[in-house]
């Protein structure tokens, strides 16, 4: 059984380094933009922080709008105050550069399943 639970703790590690390996330096940036320019973005994190992304003539601008899994191609104007944003930036010195920025429309929330308003029915006995 400890054999077990060493492979197993390996074959994670291995895997866990590949993944980070496999995003090589890229930095995710996650939140709601507050400020947009056609130069920078800034975005309020999911942390509470206020990160400030350059944007780049090759960045890619993806929006998430639900007509297809991939998401609609985008341009720097469609980016709006109150949208969220998951940034894909590349570190230059202490900038980061944007390589992918993906939104959804301002005012989207998040997906989340329903709830049913009506109590669990009791077991039988």
């Amino acid at each position: 059984m400890k054999a077990r639970v060493q492979v197993a703790a390996v074959f994670l590690s291995l895997v866990f380094a590949v993944a980070g390996f496999a995003h090589g330096d890229k930095v995710h940036v996650t939140g709601t933009i507050e400020k947009v320019s056609p130069e920078v973005v800034s975005v309020k994190t999911t942390e509470g922080k206020t990160v400030e992304v350059k944007l780049a003539a090759t960045t890619v601008y993806i929006l998430r709008d639900g007509k297809s899994k991939e998401g609609t191609t985008a341009k720097v104007s469609d980016l709006a105050v109150g949208q969220r944003v998951v940034i894909h930036a590349t570190p230059k010195g202490k900038e980061l550069i944007a390589d992918e920025v993906k939104f959804a429309p301002a005012g989207s929330a998040p997906a989340v399943k329903p709830v049913s308003a009506k109590p669990p029915k009791p077991a039988a006995h």
